[in-house]
């Protein structure tokens, strides 16, 4: 009888060991920013984000999402946001600093990152948002709909306005894309003999969901320049701006991420820290 009740114990610790540890609840007052995945909500110490200062070229751009992330912290009205445009142009550094500043400045607001694959729960986060005591900037960077997502731009939609799961009051919804319209990324390829343009015209009524649409477009030759050298006044590093130049040529591309590059080459070369 003693074997057997020894066997009964260790099958009922075994079981006990393959049932998964009850979620954590997350204390959402606690930190600056949070990641929203597949596993539930985890805290992040510190929003990696540049000064605003940092962020050159986009002038019109910073101003109106930090007025709109300020407006929020303190409370007040204030807009889902909808950044597009070209590649490395500041679209999610804005965001990011735009929150840090606000909380600097005593603002009640945290970010919540979403994970790609996360998308789908975010009823679920936002049951969790309502009703605490804070302002949530819920942040899906790099959005675009795909053949055979699970979720749609009609999904999206009613998250943002008119739907029964729509985002509480104290939660605002930013989203960056490289295209406006939030297009498939196979979008160009549309093969519907009936009306090719339906899918088009769902992105752009998603689009127009969002009280504040702004688009971020290549640097010119000037705000790249000038992008260069406020980092290097910043940083104390020597320009030299034809390679500067030279060294965005052989990218193919002018903007905020290429002139960071090549400033953490000069850094390198120079032995200093980036901070």
């Amino acid at each position: 009888m003693e074997d057997q009740a020894q066997l009964l114990a260790r099958i009922a610790d075994a079981l006990e060991r393959l049932v998964p540890a009850a979620a954590a609840t997350t204390d959402w007052s606690a930190f600056p920013a949070y990641v929203w995945d597949r596993h539930g909500a985890r805290g992040v110490s510190a929003i990696d984000a540049p000064a605003l200062g940092l962020l050159r070229g986009i002038d019109k751009q910073k101003v109106a999402v930090t007025t709109n992330v300020a407006r929020m912290a303190a409370g007040h009205p204030a807009h889902d946001m909808l950044l597009w445009g070209a590649r490395g142009m500041g679209k999610s550094a804005t965001v990011r600093s735009a929150v840090a500043d606000a909380q600097a400045s005593g603002g009640n607001i945290a970010l919540v990152q979403v994970a790609t694959d996360a998308v789908t729960s975010l009823p679920a986060l936002f049951n969790q948002l309502s009703g605490i005591k804070r302002n949530f900037l819920v942040y899906i960077d790099d959005l675009g709909f795909a053949e055979g997502d699970t979720v749609s731009p009609r999904h999206l939609r009613s998250w943002l306005d008119g739907g029964v799961e729509a985002r509480p009051e104290n939660v605002r919804i930013a989203v960056t894309s490289n295209r406006r319209a939030i297009l498939s990324r196979h979008g160009s390829e549309q093969d519907d003999p009936i009306n090719p343009r339906d899918a088009v015209d769902d992105n752009l009524a998603l689009a127009d969901r969002f009280g504040l649409s702004l688009g971020f477009h290549n640097a010119s030759q000037d705000d790249y320049l000038a992008i260069l050298r406020g980092y290097a006044e910043e940083l104390g590093l020597d320009l030299d701006e034809a390679e500067a130049l030279e060294w965005s040529k052989r990218r193919g591309a002018r903007s905020g991420r290429v002139a960071w590059h090549f400033i953490t080459e000069l850094a390198g070369r120079a032995g200093k820290t980036l901070d």
